[in-house]
C-alpha cells in the first residue's frame, strides 16, 4: 500500500508525462489488444448478475410514510417489545415490528420558531437545513431512550419513554454537542454501552472541529491535532468484548471506522484513505499529559484493493457479525468501498477479521513524524525503543503487576509517545487480499449481513446490500465464487438506502430512505415456482418441500427440504409435470406474440416448434421474453415451447417454461385471403347519396344568390369589360385609378408580404416609384374559379 500511496500522490505529474512520452505506435498497439481485452471482458467478475431482478411493486414490502414528513434514516429495534422505533425528521414513531405499516405511537419533536429564525440566520437553508433531525437514538439499561437531532444547527438530546402504548420526551434537555452533528448531511456514527455514549462527529457550528467522544461522568475526547483526525467522514461504530474469557485481563474496545485526509502521505493533492480506529472503554485519560484526552486512540489504513486501482477506494458502511458460539477473534466485519474518483463506477464488498485487526493495534510498528527542510513532516516507520506499558494499549494484567491500576497511573513517556503518534505503519489487509464482491453499477451506501444454518449444516454469511439506486443485493460467498440471489427494487422513484436493520426474532429486513421506511422478509422463498427454480436460486433460507410442492422457509419446517447451495445441483429435484400447452390462434397474414418470462437472469431461453429449434428470421423474432411470429403462413401452425437453459457448478439443466397450441384460422375462399369490395346498396348507401343531393341544391341555390346580389360578375359582363378596357389607348397623363377601384383577392392589409403573388407586387409598387413611363394594370378581380388560380 506505501507504493500505491506513493504511486498516487505521483499520478498527476506522471500522467502528464506518459502523455508526452507517449509512443506513435501506442495508438496501433491499442487496436491490436482491443480484442483481447474485450474477451476478457465477457469473463469478468465485475458484471456479476443477480440471478434474479425483482421490479419494484408495492407487494416487495410493507411501507411506512407520513404525509410532510421525511428522512426516516434513524432506526432502533426493540424486540423486547415488538416494536421498530423510527427516527425522521422532527418527529419519533413507534411500529409494530411484525408490519411496520402500523402505526402504534408518534411524538413531535420540532425546533422552535427562534431556534429556526438563528439557523436561517446564519446562512443556513430554512427549508432543508433549519429542522430538527433525529440522529441519535439508543436504548438505555433503564429501558428509557436517549435520542439527539440537529435542532436548527443547534444539537440537543433528550430521553424518551415508551408506556401504555404512548410516547413522551421527559423533556430534560441535554446539550447535544459532540454527541449529535450540527449539519444534518453530516456523517456520523454513534453506539451506547453501559449507559455511556460513544459519538463520532464534529463539536462546532462550521463542522471543523472533529471530535471522537465519550459522554459519561468523567467525558473523554480525541486531540484537536491533524495526526489524529484530518478532515475525517465517520462511518460506523462497533463494540468489540474482548475481555470476555481474556487471558491477560484485556479490557473491551470501541472500534470506529472512517475515511480522511492521508497526513502520511507525500502527495501534491489530498488523497483520502480508509481508516480503523480503537479505544478502550475504561480509558480515563492522563494525569497530566492527555487529561480527559483518549490514552488508548489508535488507528490503521483499511485496505480494499480493487483492480489495481491507483487511488485507495473509501469506506462507506461496516457491519460486524459475530458467530455467537465461537471467540470473539473470529468475529468480521463486512464493509463496502466506493471509488474516490468519478472516473470508476465500481463498487466492492472487503471483509475482515476482527483478530488480524487487533493483531496490528498489539504488536505493530508506528508512524512518525520527521521533518524535513524544517517546511514539510514526512511520516516514516518509527524504529527507535517503544516505552512501556505500550502507548495504546489496555490495561492489562502485566500493567496491574507493574502498579497501573487505570489510564491516570500511566507514565507521561508512555502518553507524549502516542500523542505524537497514533498512526499505525502497517495496514489492515481484508481476507483473501481481496474483495469478496466487486460490482460496476448502482453506488453501495450500506450493508448488513446476516449467518443462516442451511440444510447441509454449514453456517453461510448472506449479505444485504443497498444502493443510491433504492435497490437490495442479496448474495452469498460460497468458497470464493460471489453469488447474488436477487436484485429488489424497493423505492420509485429510486432514492439512497440510508439505513439497513434486521430481526431474526420475526425474520424481517428494516430499510430507511427519505421518503419512508419498509420492511421486507429475508427469506423470499415464494419467488421461486418449481423445484429446479428453487435449488438453482441457491438461497441458504429456502428449500423445496417434495410433500407440498413448494419451496419454503428452512427455518419453518421439520421435513427434509432439497437444497444445493455450493453445486447448485437440481437433479435432486423429482420430475416436473408437463406444462399444458394454452391454445392461441392467428390468421394468415396476422401476427402473433407468445409470451416466456425467464425465470433467472443467469438462463438462456430457446424455441422449439414441434421438437425442432427455431431459428430467429425476418418473420420469427426472438425478443427478450417472448417470441413474435410476423405474416403468418400455414407452416407457422404447431406445438411451440419456450425453453430455459441455465449452467450451475452442477451441470446444465433445461426446463420448459411455456407451452402454445398455435392453429391457424382460415379466411373466405378455403382460407385465401381476399380484399374487402365497396358497398353499392343498403340503407347505408341511400341515405349518404341524399346527402350529397341536398349538399349540391344548396350550393346551385348559393351561386344563383350570390349572382343575383352581384356579389359575383356574370361571366358574359367579365368578358365584355376585359374587351373595352383593351381598345382604350393608355394615358400617361390621366390621373391614376382610385384605389377603391383596385379590389385586393385578399382582403386586409398586408404590408407589402403577399406570399401569393411577391412578383406581381413587387413589379407594381416598381412602377409607382419610378420616374419613367406608367403602367396602367388592369384591375384585379375576384375569382370565382380556382382553376384560374
Amino acid at each position: 500500500m506505501d507504493s500505491l500511496l506513493s504511486g498516487a500522490s505521483k499520478g498527476a505529474g506522471a500522467l502528464q508525462l506518459n502523455r508526452r512520452a507517449m509512443h506513435p505506435l501506442l495508438p496501433l498497439c491499442v487496436f491490436w489488444l482491443l480484442p483481447l481485452a474485450l474477451t476478457l471482458e465477457e469473463d469478468s467478475p465485475l458484471d456479476n448478475v443477480p440471478r434474479r431482478s425483482v421490479p419494484y411493486h408495492r407487494e416487495n414490502a410493507r411501507l411506512f410514510h407520513e404525509e410532510g414528513v421525511f428522512n426516516y434514516s434513524t432506526m432502533l429495534l426493540r424486540e423486547d417489545l415488538d416494536l421498530l422505533f423510527l427516527g425522521a425528521r422532527e418527529a419519533l414513531y413507534a411500529l409494530d415490528l411484525k408490519d411496520i405499516s402500523k402505526k402504534i405511537a408518534s411524538v413531535k419533536w420540532e425546533s422552535t420558531k427562534q431556534q429556526k429564525d438563528d439557523c436561517k440566520n446564519k446562512g443556513k437553508d430554512a427549508e432543508t437545513e433549519c429542522s430538527n433531525y433525529i440522529r441519535i437514538l439508543h436504548q438505555m439499561d433503564d429501558n428509557r431512550m436517549y435520542v439527539c437531532g440537529t435542532n436548527a444547527f443547534d444539537p440537543e438530546c433528550d430521553y424518551m419513554s415508551y408506556e401504555n402504548g404512548k410516547l413522551t420526551l421527559e423533556k430534560k434537555a441535554e446539550d447535544g454537542k459532540g454527541k449529535c452533528p450540527f449539519d444534518p448531511f453530516q456523517r456520523y456514527a454513534s453506539i451506547m454501552a453501559e449507559n455511556h455514549l460513544y459519538s463520532a462527529t464534529s463539536i462546532n457550528f462550521l463542522g471543523s472541529e472533529p471530535v471522537i467522544m465519550r459522554s459519561s461522568p468523567v467525558s473523554i475526547r480525541t486531540e484537536f491535532k491533524n495526526s489524529w483526525l484530518n478532515e475525517p467522514t465517520f462511518v460506523s461504530m462497533a463494540q468489540m468484548p474482548e475481555s470476555h474469557l481474556s487471558e491477560v485481563g484485556d479490557d473491551d474496545k470501541v472500534y470506529l471506522f472512517f475515511s480522511e485526509a492521508a497526513v502520511e502521505c507525500d502527495c501534491y493533492n489530498k488523497l483520502v484513505v480508509s481508516r480503523v480506529a480503537r479505544v478502550c472503554k475504561g480509558d480515563l485519560g492522563g494525569q497530566r499529559t492527555l487529561q480527559k484526552k483518549w490514552t488508548s486512540f489508535l488507528k490503521a489504513r483499511m485496505d480494499c484493493p480493487v483492480l489495481e486501482s491507483q487511488l485507495p477506494y473509501i469506506i462507506q458502511d461496516t457491519y460486524r457479525l459475530c458467530d455467537p458460539q465461537k471467540h470473539w477473534k473470529d468475529c468480521l466485519f463486512y464493509a463496502i468501498f466506493i471509488p474516490q474518483s468519478d472516473t470508476s463506477d465500481l463498487s466492492a464488498v472487503c471483509a475482515y477479521r476482527v483478530s488480524d485487526i487487533s493483531k496490528v493495534f498489539a504488536e505493530g510498528k508506528f508512524k512518525t513524524p520527521v521533518a524535513v527542510e524544517t517546511s514539510f513532516i514526512k511520516w516514516v516507520m518509527y524504529s527507535g525503543d517503544v516505552p512501556k506499558p505500550r502507548p495504546g494499549a489496555c490495561i492489562d494484567n502485566e500493567a496491574r503487576k507493574a502498579g497501573i491500576n487505570q489510564t491516570l497511573d500511566l507514565p507521561d513517556w508512555t502518553l507524549q509517545f502516542i500523542r505524537d503518534r497514533p498512526l499505525m505503519d502497517q495496514a489492515i489487509h481484508p481476507i483473501g487480499e481481496k474483495p469478496l464482491l466487486v460490482r460496476r453499477g448502482a453506488t453501495f451506501t450500506r450493508i448488513i449481513a446476516n449467518q443462516v444454518q442451511a440444510a447441509d449444516g454449514g453456517k453461510y454469511h448472506v449479505m444485504f446490500i443497498g444502493t443510491e439506486e433504492g435497490t437490495m443485493l442479496k448474495a452469498v460467498n460460497y468458497d470464493g465464487e460471489m453469488f447474488i440471489i436477487e436484485e429488489v427494487q424497493l423505492f420509485q422513484p429510486p432514492e439512497p438506502i440510508k439505513i439497513l436493520k434486521f430481526s431474526n426474532i420475526t425474520g424481517q429486513l428494516y430499510v430507511g430512505a427519505d421518503s419512508g421506511a419498509l420492511q421486507m422478509s429475508l427469506a423470499t422463498c415464494e419467488r421461486s415456482s418449481s423445484c429446479m427454480d428453487c435449488v438453482l436460486a441457491r438461497d441458504p433460507y429456502c428449500g423445496w418441500d417434495k410433500d407440498v410442492g413448494k419451496c419454503v422457509v428452512l427455518s419453518n419446517s421439520q421435513r427434509e427440504l432439497i437444497q444445493s447451495l455450493k453445486g447448485g445441483d437440481a437433479s435432486l429435484c423429482p420430475d416436473a409435470d408437463p406444462v399444458k400447452p394454452m391454445n392461441r390462434s392467428i390468421w394468415p397474414g396476422g401476427n402473433l406474440k407468445l409470451r416466456c418470462p425467464s425465470p433467472s437472469n443467469l438462463a438462456q431461453t430457446s424455441w422449439e416448434r414441434d421438437g425442432r429449434p427455431l431459428t430467429p428470421s425476418t418473420r420469427l423474432r426472438f425478443l427478450r421474453d417472448e417470441l413474435l411470429i410476423l405474416n403468418a403462413t400455414d407452416s407457422d401452425a404447431g406445438q411451440y415451447r419456450c425453453l430455459s437453459v441455465e449452467l450451475s457448478k452442477a451441470a446444465r439443466y433445461t426446463s420448459t417454461v411455456a407451452a402454445y397450441q398455435v392453429s391457424m384460422i382460415a379466411g373466405p375462399g378455403e382460407g385465401t385471403a381476399t380484399l374487402p369490395e365497396a358497398r353499392t346498396d343498403g340503407p347505408s348507401v341511400a341515405g349518404l347519396q341524399a346527402v350529397i343531393g341536398l349538399l349540391v341544391v344548396c350550393l346551385v341555390a348559393l351561386l344563383a344568390w350570390n349572382f343575383y346580389k352581384g356579389h359575383l360578375p356574370l361571366p358574359w359582363n367579365c368578358s365584355k369589360k376585359n374587351r373595352a378596357q383593351s381598345q382604350e389607348t393608355p394615358d400617361q397623363d390621366a390621373p391614376r385609378p382610385a384605389a377603391a377601384e383596385v379590389k385586393p383577392l385578399v382582403s386586409g392589409t398586408n404590408n407589402g408580404r403577399n406570399n401569393n403573388h411577391p412578383r406581381e407586387e413587387a413589379a407594381f409598387s416598381l412602377a409607382e416609384e419610378e420616374d419613367g413611363p406608367k403602367v396602367n394594370l388592369p384591375s384585379l378581380q375576384y375569382i370565382d374559379d380556382e382553376s384560374e388560380i
